[in-house]
């Protein structure tokens, strides 16, 4: 049964595909977003690609998996975005790409780092790992990502003062005009396997799983049932966020997040007359998208279809109601990962790795302050969230 209901997902996914390239003017635009939101979609699930989980996994448990896929993507991307860069900008002094997600660095980033960080590991996820585990029938997941869009109501009506006070006067640091691609590689690079080196010598290596009953060839049952290693799901990611780049735009899952929340916050009345600045910053921020298909919604909603899809075949999808307090959790740590995603201009998908894989400065910082938001998140729960 979960084969055929996994077939009709495929089906509709193929469908849906058809439909939105023959939409004039931005056909092939949408249908590869849903493509590469579909195929986003199963890598997270199969992987179990977290980003609550790779931080409070080291913080409580000192377990490196997923961390490590972290910095696998991290590298692959970078790599990819090295080689569109020097094919589309051969002289980084001269000129910056002006969409890629290189953010103003300043006290907003910490903070919404921070914020985002604690609420993720209290709410029991990021935003991705919510959208991810919607496809594996999670109850849960859809209160989280509430929480999150009523953050960035708050994160809206908030914004004026920040960007006055906090974001006007100052602007993102991309390496490469510093440092040029050579050097700029090779520092990332460094960065990069410095933490490699350190999970890999700091933390204990991690047990082998155990086999799933032998009911398909090996070599089927590995992609389609077990669970990937992190670094496979890293790997995979690291491509499609370079041909993402390449193709359309940089990946990101809270665009279209922002853009209800704008719509929710001018209907109820609280968002300001002008929101300064901020259709004119790069990044997941909440544009006014006049749009009737947005193409981050069609990314968006691939990803759920690529991890129902991924999750039907391996027979991991179980509707779960979860409990009373963890419903709570994740309605009160999605506010916080969304007021913390909005006053950031993205979230861990498009201002950490996003933003890294464009050698921008705040993609560091971002994940700087996303780690101490964790930690703390981690000592106030005490042990991981169910």
């Amino acid at each position: 049964m979960r084969f055929g209901a996994a077939a009709a997902v495929a089906i509709a996914a193929v469908v849906a595909g058809l439909v939105l390239h023959a939409v004039a003017g931005r056909g092939r635009e949408l249908s590869f977003t849903l493509i590469a939101g579909f195929a986003a979609g199963i890598v997270f699930q199969r992987s179990q690609f977290c980003f609550a989980s790779a931080f409070r996994d080291l913080f409580h448990k000192r377990e490196r998996r997923v961390l490590l896929g972290l910095i696998t993507a991290l590298a692959v991307g970078s790599a990819g975005y090295m080689i569109v860069f020097g094919a589309w900008i051969p002289d980084p002094a001269l000129h910056r790409p002006n969409t890629a997600h290189i953010a103003p660095v300043g006290w907003h980033l910490l903070l919404g780092g921070a914020l985002f960080g604690f609420g993720m590991v209290v709410g029991g996820g990021c935003i991705t790992g919510h959208l991810f585990r919607l496809g594996e029938g999670s109850a849960v997941a859809p209160v989280g990502l509430l929480g999150v869009l009523g953050g960035y109501v708050l994160g809206l009506a908030a914004w004026n003062p920040i960007y006055l006070n906090l974001v006007s006067s100052i602007r993102g640091l991309w390496c490469p005009e510093r440092l040029g691609y050579a050097g700029s590689i090779a520092l990332q690079g460094g960065v990069l396997a410095a933490g490699a080196a350190l999970l890999l010598h700091r933390t204990p290596a991690p047990a082998p799983a155990a086999p799933s009953p032998a009911t398909l060839p090996v070599v089927a049952r590995r992609v389609f049932v077990e669970r990937w290693p992190a670094w496979v799901g890293g790997l995979a990611l690291g491509l499609i966020a370079t041909f993402a780049y390449l193709r359309t735009s940089p990946l990101g899952v809270t665009e279209e997040i922002g853009r209800l929340a704008r719509l929710a916050g001018g209907g109820l009345g609280i968002m300001p007359d002008r929101l300064q600045g901020l259709d004119e910053l790069v990044g997941c921020a909440a544009v006014a998208n006049p749009d009737t298909v947005s193409t981050n919604a069609v990314f968006v909603l691939a990803l759920v279809g690529g991890a129902l899809f991924a999750a039907l075949v391996a027979g991991e999808f179980r509707p779960r109601l979860g409990t009373a307090p963890g419903h709570l959790r994740a309605l009160g740590g999605g506010v916080l990962v969304g007021f913390g995603a909005m006053i950031s201009l993205g979230c861990t998908v498009g201002t950490l790795m996003s933003g890294i894989m464009a050698f921008s400065l705040s993609g560091w910082v971002f994940l700087i302050a996303l780690a101490l938001g964790a930690w703390a998140g981690t000592r106030a729960i005490g042990r991981p969230s169910p």
